[in-house]
C-alpha cells in the first residue's frame, strides 16, 4: 500500500504545524515540546517525510542530527496512526539509509520505545553494552 505515497527530504515540504502536533501531543519522547523548540529543531537537522500523493498531506516525519561526516542520531521518527502498517515507516527509514549512505557515517543511533522490528530491517541492532551510554538530561 506504500505505493501511494512519496518521500521528501529538506525543510521545504514539512507541514510544521502536523509534526508538532505530533510530537507534542502523541509521542511518548515529546510531549509538551513548544512550537518555537519544534521549529528550531527542524531547522538544525535533516528531514523526512512522507506524503499522500493524492491528498498531499504529510503522513510521517524523521529527523536527523548530524555532523555529516562520522555520527548521527536519528529521532522524532513518527507514522501517523491512520497509515501505520501500511509500509509508510519502512519507505520512511528506507529514505533516511539512502540519504544518509553516501556519507560514509561510522555511528547511527537512534532511541526507541516500541519499533525495535522495524529498526532491525535496516540494520540497526542494539548495542554490544548499553551501560557505556550516558546522558545528560535537563
Amino acid at each position: 500500500m506504500a505505493e501511494r505515497y512519496s518521500t521528501s527530504t529538506g525543510t521545504d515540504r514539512v507541514d510544521r504545524a502536523q509534526v508538532h502536533a505530533w510530537l507534542s501531543e502523541q509521542s511518548y519522547w515529546a510531549r509538551g515540546r513548544s512550537r518555537a523548540t519544534q521549529d528550531a529543531a527542524i531547522d538544525a537537522s535533516r528531514n523526512y517525510g512522507v506524503h499522500d500523493d493524492v491528498t498531499g498531506e504529510q503522513v510521517a516525519c524523521a529527523r536527523v542530527v548530524t555532523d555529516g561526516v562520522t555520527f548521527a542520531w536519528l529521532c522524532d521518527v513518527f507514522v501517523a496512526p491512520q497509515v501505520r502498517g501500511r509500509g509508510v515507516g519502512k519507505l520512511l527509514l528506507a529514505a533516511v539509509v539512502d540519504d544518509l549512505e553516501p556519507l560514509g557515517l561510522t555511528r547511527t543511533l537512534l532511541s526507541t520505545g516500541d519499533a525495535h522490528g522495524l529498526y532491525a530491517q535496516f540494520g540497526f541492532a542494539p548495542l554490544d553494552d548499553p551501560s557505556k551510554m550516558m546522558a545528560r538530561v535537563r
